[in-house]
């Protein structure tokens, strides 16, 4: 009987083992695929912000470059995959962290800092309590994105000044563009977007979305994996039946419905042509006479015109399209 006792015990113990060394070998094999594809997404992202950053003349060398970090998935990323860049451009440039808190009730203060104490990064904490000013002027119930997002660049563009920052990096990508594209079409009666780089009216401030080139799914994916420290909003990203909110669902839906999409419209804001459009601010369509090659007398204007042909013509080596078609073909 004692016998059979300890054979019972050994062969359990042996299963308990097999049992943990399976376990182990799972975890494994896990955690070496969440790398694989970690390192999978690091690539594309850093690739398209590369090339951003390059078709638009984003970064030189010898900028300063405050970038903003809110606590959300996408500053997050974009710190990220700039630090790694920093590492191997052929040009040097500062890189500066700034977070705005705005005084939100639960508002963890402490986790940006942490965070980029541990990463070594330079950063600033800006201390504005812009929530009570929200709070204050916009009715409960109404949208208050609009004063809150006016308050904040107001305030992040006067720190860049105070800090010498030349360049004040943003976190959008370009679902952001492509839904800020159909909020004023749908809305506001205006094709007009969410530019990758553009100068403040006063003509002080610039400002750069490296992450233009940036889908948002692979963003959220590269920051679960990686892990960051999220900071949800409690102030605007909580309201429900936003505008934007119903835009992007619908743009999700045509991403789910209809592949590739997506990539289509965003190509589509890089290869504009005043000339099949109805603005007349854009092209002169009041001089347009018979007689001429596309019914333009002016040469100068003609050329511009030929070039914008040139630019939707198939096989096109130029500029924007020719680098979004590269984007499309490396992030499948």
């Amino acid at each position: 009987m004692q016998s059979d006792s300890n054979q019972h015990d050994s062969t359990h113990s042996d299963i308990l083992q097999d049992l943990k060394i399976g376990a182990a070998a799972l975890e494994g094999e896990a955690e070496r695929k969440r790398k694989t594809r970690m390192n999978k997404l690091q690539k594309r992202l850093r690739r398209e912000m590369g090339q951003a950053i390059e078709a638009f003349n984003m970064i030189e060398d010898g900028d300063k470059v405050m970038v903003c970090l809110s606590g959300g998935k996408d500053s997050f990323a974009m710190l990220d995959i700039l630090l790694n860049l920093q590492k191997s451009a052929p040009i040097r440039f500062e890189l500066v962290a700034v977070n705005l808190d705005q005084k939100q009730p639960g508002f963890p203060e402490h986790v940006l800092p942490a965070y980029l104490e541990q990463l070594g990064v330079p950063f600033h904490i800006v201390e504005r309590d812009t929530y009570s000013i929200v709070k204050a002027v916009v009715p409960e119930g109404k949208t208050t994105c609009g004063l809150c997002s006016r308050l904040r660049r107001g305030t992040l563009y006067g720190f860049a000044d105070q800090i010498g920052a030349n360049k004040i990096a943003l976190g959008h990508h370009r679902d952001d563009i492509l839904e800020t594209f159909f909020l004023n079409m749908f809305y506001g009666g205006k094709l007009k977007a969410m530019p990758p780089k553009l100068v403040s009216d006063d003509g002080k401030n610039m400002v750069i979305r490296p992450l233009a080139y940036a889908r948002e799914k692979d963003i959220a994916e590269y920051a679960e994996l990686k892990q960051f420290p999220i900071i949800p909003c409690n102030l605007c990203g909580s309201q429900e039946n936003l505008q934007r909110q119903v835009i992007k669902e619908m743009l999700q839906g045509w991403d789910k419905s209809h592949p590739g999409r997506i990539e289509t419209m965003f190509r589509s804001l890089c290869n504009v042509v005043p000339s099949h459009l109805a603005d007349t601010e854009l092209f002169d369509f009041k001089s347009l006479q018979l007689g001429f090659p596309h019914g333009i007398a002016d040469p100068q204007q003609l050329a511009g015109f030929r070039a914008e042909a040139d630019e939707e013509a198939p096989g096109n080596s130029g500029g924007a399209v020719q680098v979004m078609e590269r984007i499309d073909v490396l992030s499948l």
